[in-house]
């Protein structure tokens, strides 16, 4: 089952780093699937900061930067899988 928690505001391609607006919790562990016009796939999210401070969780209304195994483009949506 998957909630959507948020989207990408922003891609940075050299890092390989998505910032996302958050409308829920994540933290590391998380499985989440990045789904947008042409992006399609799934990821354990292993590392994430805020203002360059990692963190472990962040909470509802944060803009955090995520690294990404794949491109993501702006306005692509991310949904958090929680297992049933």
């Amino acid at each position: 089952m998957e909630k959507q928690i948020g989207q990408v505001t922003h891609y940075f391609n050299r890092l390989g780093v998505a910032v996302l607006e958050l409308t829920d919790g994540i933290k590391v562990g998380d499985n989440v699937h990045f789904l947008g016009y042409t992006t399609d796939f799934t990821q354990a999210v292993w590392s994430m900061e805020i203002e360059h401070r990692k963190l472990q969780a962040v909470g509802p209304g944060a803009d955090v930067a995520l690294e990404v195994v794949e491109p993501v483009r702006k306005g692509d949506r991310v949904y958090k899988i929680e297992s049933e």
